[in-house]
């Protein structure tokens, strides 16, 4: 069952997976107190079953990269773009920086733990308002540019 926090619906709905429980709180904390409203879920499995159902409007997905079950944070986000090709995704990792460029998902922003939550809340805002952007306007003349680093932040341009 995710844990659910906020309610308000003008809030973006974040679907986030993270196996272990306290950097699971701290992002729940970090987005809440950010203004966004979160469903938490520690597998990935479970939020695949969530977003497929089709029952909540999730706006992105916040998700660690090594997960304790079959799915990977990787291929969970995969599955999803399959889905809905745009959809803003932010991985987390301590340790799969260099397997980022070949396992993620173009568009993508990879979030280092441990995590500043002010930084982790300005990589969901800029990515939301670039999805938006894109959903809009689509620009087939956008060339991809190489990814950039700010901090623990980094930022995979799309492969088009």
């Amino acid at each position: 069952m995710p844990l659910g926090v906020g309610s308000a619906r003008e809030r973006p709905l974040i679907l986030i997976v993270e196996d272990e429980y306290f950097l699971l709180a701290d992002a729940v904390n970090t987005l809440t107190n950010g203004g966004f409203e979160t469903d938490a879920v520690p597998s990935g499995e479970e939020a695949l079953t969530l977003f497929a159902s089709g029952t909540r409007p999730y706006r992105a997905l916040i998700t660690d990269v090594r997960l304790r079950d079959n799915l990977t944070g990787w291929e969970l986000a995969r599955q999803i773009r399959e889905r809905d090709p745009t959809f803003p995704v932010i991985y987390l990792t301590a340790t799969a920086v260099a397997e980022w460029a070949s396992e993620g998902v173009p568009n993508s922003i990879l979030v280092c733990k441990p995590f500043v939550p002010a930084r982790l809340v300005s990589a969901l805002s800029s990515l939301l308002a670039a999805s938006v952007e894109v959903r809009l306007e689509p620009r087939p003349d956008h060339v991809a540019e190489p990814a950039t680093q700010i901090g623990s932040i980094h930022r995979r341009p799309s492969s088009d």
